[in-house]
């Protein structure tokens, strides 16, 4: 019987506690329900809606480039294309040999393909072939269920209808990588940019971005477990990106790109009233499409390692002597500073010496007497040669930095180069060595001329030349004259507003114009604009390439590579300047010789409407302004 009750009193303090235990476990289970019904209802009905809610970036439509008359420069269209997903494919040369048989894929977008491999997240898809044909597409969508992770997109294509035309200036869109993404980021632009494939890389397409971009919409698509879209819930549509319109003239572009014919060089040419930039051309070129879709290594290998350099900006990253180009500014800054008045005449005996070293005229036995105005118009050497050892190099380099050379423009495109103005100070900053940081008087003779350490680029050159014919008012040099809502069509102009107003007096200016005119009547420009119906200022240089030791310079003894540059600075008309520009042709010889007849075939059609459809015609070689030291 005691082992019965002591048996029983087990049986129910079991009991008991199972029951305690179950009530315990419905007490957590309640509570647990609670906490997710009740205190986390809100997150977890968001995290439901979103494994039943996908979002879906809607791209906006990139903007469209014009130049100031209207031609369209980059614009859009769609295409379908055939997209990988590397990470959904088992066999991806097998796919891709599969492929081959359905669609042709060359080997240049194979190559391509694995390019873009190396560079983008194996889960993103990425183009193995595009704009494909309808048939292309109708015969791939009969087969696809052959080809698992390949897919066929719609999508829009970047153009650019003047293929090599204006191509450093407009600049091309690519895919978006590491970089990229990184900026994107660290911009705060990343949110506008999901799902996006390319952006803006370098010229007007980089500069504006932001622009150009638009602002990306979404979709709330409902799907099913299977991650298939089921419908389309809610609809944000994309703001398009702004339309652009240049103050490029695109068919002054294409003249003057065409006077260059096979030579390396650069023109820039700018509206002097508004600073307006007309042409700015850098030879050679090269096609913006290719860079599309992912250019391919071939390709990419030649443009790169080519020695015509096509890649580089030479009219904003080519930095270059401006050789005799240089006279117009250093008899503005004599007159200016006070070292010598536009009547004082000099005898020219062909020769400077300075301290036992002779620094040589183009002329032997010298022009004679010269005086400002003829020494602007014959070139004479020696002439600047003892202008520039009167002022002193502080003086020169203090001029010639409020005319913005040594110093960027500030133009709206990304990559500009600064150029040398050379100093003390700047020779201090150039060398470690202290035996080299010291500035020699006999380095400022050369820099007269527009030699020695003098550099600069063909953009400086020409927005000093459209300051000098707009009298000292100066404007800063844009390329974007509106920027256009796609909707509405209203324009936003760029305001052309001075940078700057130089307190130059009128006579000096007047006594620049008058020579730089002479230049083109009866000086080294007479022959390139002879025959000319309207006036205009010009002004011919010559920049060495290397140094001959003071050996006489035979251009057809030297080769290619190593000739001379020729340059060339012109406005006009003279009384009312509407166009001011600067060339130059690298290895071209004297200014004269290959730089002047191209700025006579670009002022022609600017002027006059007057198109010749061939390059410029090289005169033939004769001596000019141009001294060997």
């Amino acid at each position: 019987m005691h082992n019965q009750t002591e048996t029983r009193s087990a049986f129910q303090l079991r009991l008991m506690a199972a029951a305690l235990f179950v009530l315990l476990a419905f007490v957590l289970l309640f509570v647990r329900f609670a906490w997710l019904q009740v205190v986390k209802h809100k997150e977890y009905i968001t995290l439901a809606e979103q494994n039943r809610i996908s979002l879906v970036p809607v791209q906006p439509s990139r903007g469209i480039i014009k130049d100031r008359n209207g031609v369209v420069l980059a614009h859009n269209f769609s295409a379908y294309t055939l997209e990988i997903t590397p990470s959904k494919v088992t066999d991806l040369e097998d796919t891709l040999n599969r492929l081959s048989g359905l669609i042709e894929i060359q080997p240049k977008d194979r190559r391509r393909f694995k390019k873009l491999r190396e560079e983008t997240k194996a889960f993103e898809s990425l183009p193995i072939r595009s704009r494909l044909t309808d048939e292309e597409v109708a015969r791939f969508a009969a087969n696809s269920y052959q080809f698992p992770g390949v897919e066929i997109k719609a999508r829009l294509f970047r153009h650019y209808p003047q293929g090599e035309v204006a191509s450093h200036l407009i600049g091309y869109i690519g895919r978006i990588n590491a970089t990229d993404l990184s900026n994107l980021e660290a911009s705060g632009q990343m949110p506008n940019y999901r799902g996006a494939d390319h952006i803006g890389k370098i010229g007007i397409e980089q500069r504006y971005e932001k622009e150009l971009r638009g602002i990306a919409g979404h979709e709330e698509v409902e799907i099913d477990a299977g991650g298939r879209a089921i419908r389309t819930l809610r609809h944000t549509p994309s703001t398009p990106g702004k339309n652009l319109i240049l103050s490029i003239d695109i068919e002054l572009q294409k003249v003057a790109e065409q006077a260059f014919g096979e030579n390396k060089g650069a023109l820039v040419a700018i509206e002097p009233a508004t600073g307006g930039v007309l042409a700015f051309v850098s030879m050679p070129g090269y096609d913006p499409n290719l860079f599309v879709d992912g250019i391919d290594p071939q390709n990419w290998n030649e443009l790169n390692n080519s020695p015509e350099k096509p890649l580089l900006n030479r009219a904003l990253r080519g930095e270059y002597p401006p050789g005799s180009t240089f006279k117009p500014f250093m008899a503005l800054a004599a007159q200016e500073g006070g070292f010598r008045s536009a009547s004082a005449a000099l005898p020219d005996p062909g020769f400077f010496n300075f301290g036992g070293h002779v620094f040589r005229d183009d002329k032997p036995g010298g022009h004679g007497v010269v005086d400002m105005y003829k020494s602007v118009v014959v070139s004479c050497d020696t002439y600047y040669y003892t202008l520039a050892n009167q002022m002193g190099i502080e003086n020169i380099a203090q001029f010639m930095a409020t005319l913005g050379f040594g110093s960027k423009t500030g133009i709206d495109i990304e990559g500009e180069r600064p150029g040398v103005l050379p100093s003390p100070e700047w020779k201090k900053k150039r060398f470690k060595n202290p035996a080299q940081q010291k500035w020699f008087a006999g380095e400022t003779i050369s820099i007269g001329i527009g030699q020695g350490y003098n550099s600069y680029t063909p953009l400086q050159l020409a927005h000093a030349t459209a300051t000098l014919a707009n009298r000292g008012v100066e404007f800063k040099p844009h390329l974007v004259q509106h920027i256009e809502d796609a909707h509405s069509g209203a324009k936003t102009p760029v305001e052309p507003k001075p940078s700057k107003t130089h307190d130059w007096k009128p006579e000096h200016v007047n006594v620049i114009h008058r020579a730089m005119a002479g230049v083109n009547k009866e000086g080294t420009g007479a022959r390139a604009f002879a025959g000319a119906s309207y006036t205009s200022a010009g002004k011919t240089g010559t920049a060495q390439v290397f140094s001959l030791k003071g050996a006489k310079y035979v251009e057809g003894q030297v080769k290619k590579h190593l000739r001379d540059h020729a340059l060339f600075i012109a406005f006009a008309p003279v009384e009312s300047p509407r166009i001011a520009l600067a060339v130059i042709v690298e290895n071209g010889g004297f200014g004269a010789q290959a730089a002047a007849p191209i700025a006579r075939q670009v002022l022609d059609y600017y002027l006059l409407g007057k198109k010749v459809n061939q390059p410029a015609r090289e005169l033939p070689d004769e001596p000019e302004e141009h001294a060997h030291d």
